[in-house]
């Protein structure tokens, strides 16, 4: 041993023999490094569902006791979109329903429903029935008036049931809501409202009859929504007019103040996509990124936008799923000739799988997977592929080249261009591509566009995942942040979308420069966090498995004075479930974990098929 020391002592190339150990050192940490990408890519925190375990959400929705009666009239304006809506949050909360069109047939006896939603505007379409519908609700019946009463004598004979005291004539504006931090998760502010029109009545309660739960975010304080006691039962009223998908998680808040106990399926899970990460780096200059930074795009993605993100997501615990994208080029003949830049695209690629992040697809160039039927109606001045082969060959190009870079990382996430995707372009990803598991679009609809990739969150019979995102950019929109507090209560997810390019486009706000963006950016997500901690930062695809579950259960709750039992039909290892204890407060559970949200606000996480919670005397 003294031998081998001096003659390492005694070595003339002792500095060349450190700098060989010093990169064999760093090419054995690398290899580690790039196993362990593997190893937890491949280990999913929530795995997807077996084939025969998936059930869809219809499938799930028509098991369940129809035992809420929602009450309709077909004659209307606007009647079956309304409808529509409405259909598809209790479809979404598992609430099973019976409908009744007023155009139709009379108001049937009530005793057999436990819950009442009235879709009019005019009561007076009700008849008589109105006030056998009070009567129902002094004998301890539950009622949600989900649309603006009309001035009318039907209306006029229950306002004071309703809790109103005073009420004007004409509607009124309503461009903003303060929601109630006891009412749904995210409040204790007030929200925007994109486009308002007079569509709230201007009332004033009764407040010791009253409680409310949202007004407009002004001195006027006009109550948008609110329950109001009478006798035995309770009515709730929205007030705020609007009826459109961004508001469905104000509905869906309002139905849980009905009954003792309101228990639905929820998702919980924060996803954060990166659009067009890792693909090309524009070459060249940027306007604000050369005012701000005095650098080139390519320096900026490099050293300031991505260690930026980077931080973000340790600081927030996010899990980045990367959409890969080959070339920016307009090839849409199958000629697939595109040189990337490799080395960043793989630089890329493997960092954000080392946070523990995931890669999925984009397109091997940005045109949309249309053919020549499609028409973009002058929005877009993307072309149409030349054929199914075209496009077939093309995506190919993209797999191989993911497939050489990142081997033994399966990706499974579509994401299509500019949300846009045919159903022919849907067809050719899952015949020829099986390995994608979930196709995410966008949740809220575009009538501008016939392709628009629009989704709700749902599972098709062979397990692949609609996942829509619903916000998008560093800057949210009004309208999106009223979109953030909407489904946090409806299906408790964040699904979010960027780009990188975000801070050289002034359309998303590249004019404030990308400092003032990322704090827009942390903003959000520090409420976000902050209303909800509970809520599972998750890939695209741990996200998927998620929604696979989400859609398969239902849920059957029975009430006694000690407690309530649920029993979930499909469930497989864990369910997720929002509850609000309306006049109960809960003490122990079994077979689950109740975290507090806010107020009477729950989240339970169900272990198994059967859970109790005793209530509290």
């Amino acid at each position: 041993m003294e031998k081998i020391i001096r003659a390492i002592r005694n070595f003339q190339y002792k500095g060349i023999l450190a700098i060989v150990v010093i990169f064999i050192w760093i090419s054995i940490v690398l290899l580690v490094e790039l196993a362990g990408i593997q190893y937890r890519y491949g280990k999913m925190s929530l795995p997807f569902l077996e084939k025969e375990e998936i059930v869809t959400k219809t499938a799930s929705h028509e098991t369940v006791t129809e035992d809420m009666l929602l009450i309709r009239d077909s004659r209307t304006v606007d009647a079956d979109r309304v409808y529509s809506e409405f259909a598809q949050i209790f479809t979404d909360m598992k609430v099973g329903y019976r409908v009744l069109d007023v155009a139709r047939e009379p108001l049937p006896p009530l005793d057999s429903y436990k819950t009442v939603t009235v879709l009019l505007t005019d009561l007076s379409a009700l008849g008589n029935g109105i006030l056998d519908l009070c009567d129902w609700v002094y004998g301890g019946g539950q009622v949600l008036l989900a649309m603006t009463p009309e001035s009318s004598p039907h209306f006029d004979a229950i306002k004071s049931m309703l809790g109103i005291t005073d009420v004007s004539e004409n509607y009124t504006l309503v461009d903003s809501i303060y929601v109630s931090s006891e009412f749904m998760v995210g409040g204790g502010r007030g929200f925007v409202i994109d486009h308002p029109f007079d569509s709230g009545m201007l009332v004033r309660l009764d407040e010791a009859r009253t409680t409310a739960y949202a007004w407009t975010d002004d001195e006027r304080r006009v109550p948008l929504v609110w329950e109001a006691t009478h006798g035995d039962g309770r009515f709730v009223v929205d007030n705020f007019g609007i009826y459109d998908r961004v508001m469905r998680g104000f509905f869906a808040a309002s139905y849980s103040l009905l009954g003792d106990v309101c228990v639905y399926p929820v998702i919980n899970a924060s996803a954060f996509y990166l659009d067009d990460f890792p693909s090309q780096i524009p070459d060249g200059n940027s306007e604000y990124i050369t005012r701000d930074y005095g650098t080139t795009i390519y320096d900026f993605y490099t050293n300031i936008w991505w260690p930026d993100m980077m931080n973000i997501a340790d600081k927030y615990g996010l899990k980045y799923t990367g959409l890969a994208i080959e070339s920016y080029d307009d090839h849409v003949d199958g000629t697939a000739d595109a040189k990337p830049d490799t080395a960043t695209f793989l630089n890329f690629g493997n960092m954000l799988l080392r946070m523990g992040g995931e890669l999925g697809y984009h397109g091997y160039n940005h045109q949309p997977l249309c053919l020549a039927n499609c028409d973009y109606n002058g929005i877009y001045d993307y072309k149409t592929w030349d054929s199914y082969q075209a496009m077939k060959v093309a995506f190919a190009d993209l797999v191989a080249l993911c497939d050489e870079l990142f081997p033994d990382v399966n990706m499974q996430i579509y994401v299509p261009p500019s949300n846009l995707l045919s159903a022919e372009g849907r067809a050719m990803l899952l015949k020829e591509y099986p390995q994608i598991r979930t196709i995410s679009g966008i949740y809220f609809e575009d009538a501008n566009l016939d392709f628009a990739c629009e989704q709700e969150f749902d599972v098709d019979e062979n397990g692949v995942v609609d996942q829509p995102r619903l916000v998008s950019g560093c800057a949210l929109t009004d309208y999106m942040q009223i979109a953030a507090i909407s489904e946090l209560n409806l299906h408790f997810i964040n699904n979010h979308f960027t780009h990188p390019d975000d801070a050289l486009d002034p359309e998303r706000g590249a004019e404030m420069g990308w400092e003032r963006l990322k704090a827009r950016l942390e903003e959000y997500l520090s409420w976000l966090y902050g209303a909800a901690p509970c809520l599972r930062n998750m890939t695209g695809s741990e996200c998927s498995a998620a929604v696979q579950r989400f859609a398969a259960v239902s849920v059957q709750t029975e009430i006694t004075e000690d407690g309530m039992r649920l029993t979930l039909d499909h469930f497989v290892d864990e369910a997720q479930l929002m509850v609000r204890f309306n006049d109960r407060t809960p003490d122990t559970v079994s077979g689950g974990t109740l975290t507090h949200l806010t107020g009477d606000l729950y989240l339970l996480q169900a272990e198994r098929a059967t859970v109790t919670v005793s209530f509290k005397e």
